[in-house]
């Protein structure tokens, strides 16, 4: 069954994006080139950078789509999205992070477009629309290192119910963000994204004084990757393992959170598995995700 490039739902066989994906991501209905391997992305994003980013193992270069010419084009500045392609230490990392992204949107978590996409030499890329851009203007972020005054080398050391309890503090709509928190980092559990630090969460300020939690964003499944991975970056009832069921009814008691959200997530299940299934990770992959999933499922059964 073929599943789109961008959102992961089911699509005709001869097609990989839906139309309403590409206007969603690249505002027109072709798919634009990229005349670029990945040898040359990859010496072109440390020429840009100096340096490789994505803790040192990912190359990622700054892109915008030219639409004269309908190509990706490689900018210093003014750059439309941010363009992930494949490394040499983890193997399908595009595919890893498109399918974590594509489930994270079919189940209602709030994310930024993005797609999976084939470089020149036909290597996967990863490729999502710039959610601190705006009409051409820059939207303030701030990561929760930032907020909660943390420096990077912190970025481990924080729990969950610090972010809850900062967004309580200063979010327009704290509750519903605090909710959103909860949500993602029990989807991050059950598809095994132990590598969701303080970095990886986020405010937007819309204007000087309005405060939103940013779309989620980085989700991969470190645990598909890395033996021994942690259950959480972060710690979560006082825990980074050995985390179960009452460990999120606990956060979610606190912060009011019904328990009709944990439940509808749960439900998600099968819906999981069928991505998962369908996905472009190789065979090896996806029964290894598979079976992330459903023991992270079996910890949430009571």
């Amino acid at each position: 069954m073929n599943r789109c490039f961008s959102c992961g739902n089911i699509i005709s066989e001869n097609l990989i994006f839906h139309q309403k994906c590409l206007k969603g991501l690249f505002g027109v209905s072709y798919i634009p080139r990229i005349d670029l391997s990945l040898n040359e992305l990859t010496i072109k994003a440390q020429e840009m950078a100096g340096k490789l980013s994505i803790s040192g193992v990912q190359a990622k270069l700054s892109i915008k789509l030219d639409k004269k010419s309908k190509k990706l084009i490689s900018v210093g500045a003014g750059g439309e999205y941010i363009l992930k392609p494949q490394t040499g230490i983890y193997e399908q990392l595009p595919e890893n992070e498109n399918l974590c992204m594509a489930i994270a949107g079919q189940i209602g978590l709030d994310i930024p477009p993005h797609a999976l996409i084939k470089l020149k030499d036909g290597s996967s890329a990863f490729i999502i629309k710039r959610f601190d851009r705006k009409n051409g203007g820059k939207i303030n972020q701030e990561d929760f290192c930032q907020v909660l005054g943390k420096s990077k080398r912190d970025k481990y050391t924080g729990s969950l119910e610090q972010i809850a309890n900062k967004l309580n503090e200063i979010s327009e709509i704290p509750g519903l963000d605090i909710q959103r928190v909860y949500e993602r980092a029990l989807f991050f559990f059950i598809i095994g994204n132990g590598d969701a630090h303080l970095k990886n969460y986020s405010i937007n300020y819309t204007d000087m004084r309005t405060v939103r939690l940013s779309p989620a964003y980085d989700i991969v499944s470190s645990k598909l990757l890395i033996q021994g991975e942690e259950d959480c970056a972060i710690t979560i009832n006082g825990k980074k393992n050995n985390l179960g069921l009452r460990d999120f009814f606990n956060f979610s008691e606190k912060y009011n959170i019904p328990q009709k959200i944990t439940r509808n997530l749960l439900d998600k299940k099968q819906l999981i598995l069928d991505s998962i299934k369908d996905s472009q990770l190789n065979s090896g992959f996806r029964k290894k995700l598979t079976a992330i999933v459903l023991e992270r499922f079996s910890r949430l059964t009571e």
